[in-house]
């Protein structure tokens, strides 16, 4: 005699914008939501949807920037770098969102992100921690852990298996 096991039937696709339910462990999503491609995972005006972010983000944006550039930059610049420059601008001359702005815009073009409801500058210009946690929960949404930076997460990626490319021995004649 053979038994069959009923499985559950697949949920149907739900609609850009349905917000699965997300359960955070060290601030980490453990289930993230499919991230439509050329398309915000969030909404610019969604900052209570990760309420640490957004506080600190209001407090210390230097940080968050921070975080958002050296993934952005795949490491070259190290998240403390970019923070105190962006520190250092805000204090001496309030321009910082232009640093931000060019930093949005980056990510755009990396992600094919659109451009809306206006430009980028405008976005950074007018409410730029709204910008900042918008773009530090896109990354998240995408399966960047931001407190590991883009070394940490590479290895993640890797499963701490790192590559060391092997110079060449010197030529001898």
């Amino acid at each position: 005699m053979v038994s069959s096991i009923e499985l559950p039937a697949p949920s149907p696709p739900q609609p850009y914008g349905h917000k699965q339910s997300k359960q955070y462990v060290t601030g980490v999503p453990t289930q993230l939501h499919m991230v439509p491609s050329g398309q915000w995972s969030t909404g610019l005006c969604d900052c209570g949807d990760d309420f640490s972010n957004c506080c600190i983000t209001w407090w210390c944006p230097c940080v968050t920037f921070g975080q958002i550039a050296e993934i952005l930059d795949k490491g070259n610049t190290s998240c403390a770098v970019h923070g105190a420059i962006y520190a250092i601008l805000a204090y001496i001359t309030r321009f910082q969102w232009i640093y931000s702005w060019v930093y949005r815009s980056k990510m755009r073009h990396q992600y094919t992100l659109p451009g809306e409801p206006c430009h980028d500058c405008i976005i950074h210009w007018c409410c730029e921690p709204c910008a900042l946690c918008q773009e530090y929960r896109e990354l998240r949404n995408r399966g960047f852990d931001m407190y590991l930076g883009w070394n940490g997460n590479m290895a993640r990626q890797n499963h701490g298996v790192v590559i060391t490319p092997i110079a060449p021995a010197e030529m001898k004649r």
